[in-house]
């Protein structure tokens, strides 16, 4: 198999929880063990940060791995979903897997995956640790999939966990509550190894301070050692200082992710990095200035609070939740603009009406549909919103969608794009 057969092998003999949903997600880590335990455990074979949370676990799993690889550390990076590329799920340095060693992944272990039947993610995860493996990386930042006790990701042994925050996302699986949520987000904090929480919640709290007590794992939570001061936006950067008990720890730190929620996650980092430092890890503060400043550059990332055009100001994020979307609400009522155009998709699976009850009734709305199974009709999406005062027009792709947007705008207005991940993925 070529490239492009591998993947469609992949896409079509393995459950992907992106394209169907729930009935893809395995309530064990059995296969995980097994594909693992046959490639002789390569997660094992180098140092391990575990990211986990609802909303921010992805700026700050390469907020984190950009740090690691200024401070001169051989950096894997495991993230998903992917926006263009399968291979942004799986990165050295920076720089995606190699299509030649995904071919030959799935070539040497074709066998054993008709014996496990793994799915989609299974699959990714053990390719992911068997790389780094091979690429002999110093240190791997794992991003959690979807909830963390029984995610595919939670057979490593970090010396770090995070846990960015927790909000209503995936209840089907789950759990509907913030504490039941929590407690699955719980599951990868592991014996004697710190924990850093980004954000305090009274109904979270509790789940997380049991299971680090359980645990004997030192807990931080990052707001209460660390706060944010003297924002501003310079050009294309968000500038800002971190302070700890009334002094300025960085003074002018410069990040290129300029969406105001990245105020909340570089707290996360920074205490991450802090609880690294107590560890061993060798990280100047000289390294953290370059990272933030480059994390797009360094590590690929996109999709978070990104400009695709100007006149008309063409603005996408992945944001995808009733919390995600008021963190992009937070930044449209920031962004200077004459009209608001809207291209909104989403997914059959997410809590729809509490996110088009947040949405703003005086925007113009196109309302679209990813190309994958789980995309909610275009049609359905209009005929919801409409319950929440919602009027505009349905197109049966993004595409067609945001054409039809700009065509409709003028270089005042703001274009946002958003509501799944996926129809972000589609504009990129």
């Amino acid at each position: 198999m070529n490239y492009s057969q591998t993947l469609a092998y992949l896409y079509s003999r393995l459950p992907m929880f992106t394209r169907v949903g729930a009935t893809a997600f395995k309530k064990d880590l059995d296969n995980t063990i097994a594909f693992c335990t046959a490639l002789d455990h390569p997660q094992n074979k180098y140092k391990t940060i575990h990211i986990g949370g609802t909303n921010g676990k992805g700026s700050t799993s390469h907020m984190l791995a950009a740090i690691l690889q200024k401070a001169g550390y051989k950096t894997g990076l495991y993230t998903s979903p992917h926006l263009k590329d399968f291979r942004e799920r799986i990165r050295v340095n920076g720089k995606m897997v190699s299509k030649r060693f995904v071919i030959n992944f799935v070539k040497q272990q074709q066998k054993l995956i008709n014996e496990i039947e793994p799915s989609f993610f299974e699959a990714t995860v053990a390719m992911a640790f068997s790389y780094f493996e091979q690429e002999q990386v110093d240190v791997a930042v794992i991003e959690v999939g979807l909830g963390g006790r029984l995610d595919s990701t939670n057979i490593i042994h970090p010396d770090l966990s995070i846990i960015t925050n927790i909000s209503l996302d995936h209840t089907n699986m789950l759990g509907d509550t913030y504490s039941q949520i929590a407690f699955e987000k719980a599951g990868i904090i592991k014996p004697n190894t710190p924990v850093v929480i980004g954000e305090r919640h009274p109904e979270t709290d509790p789940v997380f301070t049991k299971k680090a007590t359980e645990q004997k794992a030192n807990l931080i939570f990052a707001e209460d050692q660390l706060h944010v001061s003297n924002t501003k936006k310079k050009s294309n950067l968000l500038e800002l200082d971190v302070d700890q008990e009334n002094k300025v720890l960085f003074k002018r730190l410069h990040l290129d992710l300029t969406g105001s929620y990245q105020l909340k996650n570089i707290l996360t980092v920074i205490e991450g990095v802090q609880a690294l430092r107590k560890i061993g890890y060798h990280i100047p503060d000289e390294a953290i200035y370059q990272a933030l400043k480059h994390v797009k550059k360094l590590t690929g990332l996109q999709g978070r609070w990104q400009t695709l055009s100007l006149k008309p100001l063409v603005i996408c994020d992945t944001g995808h939740n009733k919390a995600g979307i008021s963190e992009v609400l937070q930044n449209i009522n920031q962004t200077p603009y004459k009209k608001l155009h809207m291209v909104i998709g989403m997914v059959k699976d997410k809590d729809i009406n509490a996110v088009l009850a947040l949405l703003p009734k005086n925007a113009i709305y196109y309302f679209c549909q990813p190309q994958l199974e789980r995309a909610l009709p275009a049609n359905e999406l209009a005929e919801q919103a409409a319950n929440h005062q919602l009027a505009g027009k349905v197109f049966d792709t993004v595409e067609k969608a945001l054409t039809n947007a700009k065509d409709s705008a003028s270089n005042e207005d703001l274009i946002f794009v958003g509501g799944s991940t996926f129809v972000v993925a589609e504009i990129l």
